[in-house]
């Protein structure tokens, strides 16, 4: 979101595209084929990482990229959704339009 022009955007990206890629090889192992870190329920690992899905979601709109790619990182869109729909953690994660207001705000004042 701090990037200055295009290209260090894209390089940004990038960077945190092959980090996504590393986490998607830690999710195969430690899923052991099932839906989440913790296996079939949420565990430790499933909330300290979904934390950030709420600002995925707003970088993607922020930002116009796309973090989680179903082609490089099919497991963690998969879990991303499993996750964000689990009764225990769809009504706590923030909205989107809520943390790009903030996004914004924040920008603002760092920029200044």
């Amino acid at each position: 979101m701090m990037a200055q022009g295009e290209q260090e955007k894209l390089a940004e990206v990038d960077q945190l595209v092959e980090m996504l890629v590393l986490l998607e090889e830690v999710f195969v192992q430690c899923s052991e084929g099932k839906g989440l870190f913790g296996g079939d329920k949420i565990g430790y690992l499933d909330i300290a990482l979904g934390g950030f899905l709420g600002w995925f979601k707003a970088v993607v709109e922020l930002c116009d990229v796309k973090l989680l790619d179903e082609a490089k990182t099919p497991g963690l869109v998969g879990w991303a959704e499993r996750f964000c729909s689990d009764d225990a953690v769809k009504d706590v994660i923030p909205k989107t339009d809520e943390l790009l207001e903030f996004a914004k705000q924040f920008l603002l004042k760092a920029k200044a």
